[in-house]
């Protein structure tokens, strides 16, 4: 797979089932280089073993919902304006009607259980800010009032000037008369002439002040509405979310779980019988206990959040996991060395596992006695598949077509006994090739059996590339997750070194001699730790790096709890953990990549690690993305993501050339 390949990554998201299990409905995005954005509508496949058809023909259509009645879809789509609305279209096709006309984009929706209602969250400006007076610049508004201990977050910018809301609105008449457009006319009563009316009906806010709100889901009764509240800490941090429910009619509010549960909530959802189930983790009486954090699958009782999950044995804490219900029990994404399944719970705290193997789930969808999922596996970024039948889908052809090497799974007893678990790809041949370590980013995340471009792009290029789970990561664990707490660059760096000589001893194809250190985020923070502590390597690569814990407080979205708990509050204990305080030791070769608009490991971190090697006389080079944010290499503009592996491997060409064997 060459960098330009990226365009036959094809995503599957979130399938949608229709009652009776007759069909399902699920949207697919890509990359493209020429639109220089990301690409997908919505496609139709009956079940058991129909052929998915396009539905819509929109650039990006995302996130399709079902009606309870399954005779109509809400999605997101944007508008002329760029900003994404709630449209609904039949669901067997036609032209959709727009549903919102939100002032910013909606994030996330949800239809009533009768379907004559959506509820939706938009972020709403205040009033001169973000284009709602026209003309207004942005560098002419009024000046930013901070009192909070938040004001920015990666990937949106500044958050307490636009809180995000909650609002209900009546479902469009899909037969109703379109609206057209208003020539130009002269009107006595109305010198500028009528509006452009845009949607059927105008929504009710039922949220207000400065909180911002995250997720929606109608109770079975239908006359409220449950969302997450997010306060912006005066002082302290503080993790834990209440659930609200909020009365259709505005009438009121109540509190369905309090911060006394100490909960930080991820998603709440309601099933056909009205429970109500969240997917939440304990953050302990402080607030703030993330690490490893113990996200579980809980119900809300009378007496409060029952917890039906153990965390230890059940990891529910991966990215885009959500709750699904079949009959009286749930489904819901366990992550397991490297995996991702697809299980069963009941009641009673019973588990079964519905959908496992070489696969990552990265959503799912019932109806009927059907359930189907959205999975990524070693040869396919995205398929769906019917649990007891197969993939329904092929999108993985593309990228086959395109050349993928087979990782080989490999488990490494490291220097203490401790087994390191993870995987070797290498290109085909005898070799000798030589070897790039990647490290990934989190901490609390893990390598993957998914087909992962950056993996697949540098074995294109010639070279074997290593890779694991050490401890810190997710999947193993929370012990395996937790070893790391205020103790980054100890074990961590001890079993991904311990793993890369592991590998290549188990394959003589690979020339250990000949080696290069990359990683993002927490992988830019120990690879810039291992570069600092083992000079074998003849090249690096620091990408947006936590890099100087000192200065992650005040700088980063997350830096009002993520370092306190990672690395500790006394200086001693910053400095011993940070790879700024050890900068000085470096002499590998290091190319620093940032992105301009990361608030998550801020720019600043890249351009003090990059100034500080150039003052020590390192070979060192920085590259910065105008434009992009934290989710470059996995959301970035086509073209960057490009641009930027073109970067990586001309600096692996000119630092450990393919051709020179030792």
């Amino acid at each position: 797979m060459r960098a330009e390949d990226i365009e036959t990554l094809i995503s599957v998201g979130r399938p949608q089932v229709a009652p009776d299990g007759s069909f399902a409905v699920f949207a697919t995005s890509r990359p493209d280089i020429e639109a220089n954005r990301s690409v997908g509508q919505l496609w139709r496949v009956g079940l058991p073993d129909g052929q998915p058809r396009r539905l819509t023909r929109g650039v990006a259509d995302s996130s399709p919902r079902l009606s309870p009645d399954g005779d109509r879809i809400a999605f997101l789509r944007a508008d002329g304006k760029g900003r994404a609305q709630v449209f609904v279209v039949a669901a067997t096709g036609g032209e959709p009607v727009q549903a919102t006309d939100a002032a910013a984009s909606v994030s996330e929706f949800a239809w009533s259980p009768d379907g004559g209602m959506l509820a939706f969250v938009a972020r709403v400006p205040e009033n001169g800010r973000y284009g709602t007076v026209e003309g207004l610049d942005a560098a002419a508004e009024a000046p930013r009032r901070v009192t909070g201990i938040r004001w920015h977050a990666n990937g949106l910018g500044y958050i307490a000037d636009r809180p995000a809301h909650v609002f209900v609105i009546a479902a469009p008449d899909l037969d109703a008369e379109p609206f057209y457009e208003p020539a130009a006319a002269v009107r006595a009563d109305d010198t500028d002439g009528p509006g452009r009316r845009l949607v059927q009906a105008e929504p009710r806010q039922l949220t207000s002040g400065d909180v911002s709100h995250a997720g929606v889901a109608f109770t079975a009764d239908g006359w409220e509405v449950l969302t997450i509240a997010g306060e912006i800490e005066d002082r302290e941090p503080d993790l834990r979310t209440p659930v609200l429910a909020l009365r259709v009619d505005g009438s009121g509010v109540r509190e369905v779980v309090g911060r006394a549960e100490n909960l930080s909530v991820d998603e709440v959802a309601v099933g056909p019988d009205g429970t109500i189930a969240l997917l939440a983790g304990d953050v302990g009486p402080g607030g703030v206990d993330f690490v490893a954090p113990a996200t579980a699958l809980w119900i809300v009782e009378t007496t409060g959040p029952r917890r039906l999950t153990d965390p230890e044995t059940l990891d529910l804490g991966e990215v885009g996991s959500h709750i699904g219900f079949v009959g009286s029990d749930f489904l819901v994404q366990h992550r397991a060395r490297g995996r991702v399944e697809l299980v069963r719970v009941t009641r009673d705290g019973g588990v079964s596992t519905v959908l496992g193997g070489d696969v990552e789930v990265t959503g799912h969808g019932a109806g009927g006695d059907r359930i189907l999922a959205a999975v990524a596996g070693p040869d396919s970024f995205g398929e769906l598949v019917l649990a007891g039948h197969g993939a329904l889908t092929s999108f993985g052809e593309a990228a086959r077509s395109a050349g993928i090497a087979d990782p080989r799974e490999l488990t490494v007893t490291g220097r203490d006994g401790y087994p390191i678990h993870g995987w070797v790809a290498a290109p085909a041949g005898d070799g000798p090739f030589p070897v790039i370590l990647q490290i990934h980013g989190g901490p609390y995340a893990a390598y993957g059996v998914h087909l992962f471009d950056e993996t697949q792009v540098l074995v294109d290029a010639g070279y074997a590339v290593v890779y694991c789970n050490p401890r810190g990561s997710a999947g193993y664990g929370r012990d395996h997750g937790r070893a790391i707490r205020q103790a980054m660059g100890t074990v961590d760096f001890a079993d991904v070194i311990d793993f890369f000589e592991g590998a290549v001893a188990s394959d003589e194809r690979i020339d250990g001699a000949r080696a290069g250190v990359m990683g993002g985020s927490y992988g830019g923070y120990l690879t810039a730790w291992v570069i600092a502590h083992d000079h074998r390597f003849a090249g690096a690569i620091v990408e947006r790096g936590f890099l100087d814990p000192a200065t992650f407080q005040g700088t980063s979205d997350i830096g009002t709890f993520f370092g306190d708990e990672y690395v500790g509050v006394a200086p001693d204990d910053i400095s011993r953990q940070s790879p700024m305080a050890v900068v000085d030791r470096v002499a590998t070769p290091t190319l620093v990549l940032h992105s301009e608009l990361d608030f998550r490991c801020p720019l600043e971190q890249a351009t003090r690690y990059y100034a500080a090697l150039k003052r020590s006389g390192v070979d060192a080079e920085m590259l910065i993305f105008p434009g992009e944010n934290h989710e470059l290499t996995r959301g970035g503009q086509p073209r960057h993501r490009v641009q930027r592996f073109d970067a990586v491997v001309d600096w692996w060409s000119r630092h450990l050339p393919v051709g020179s064997a030792s």
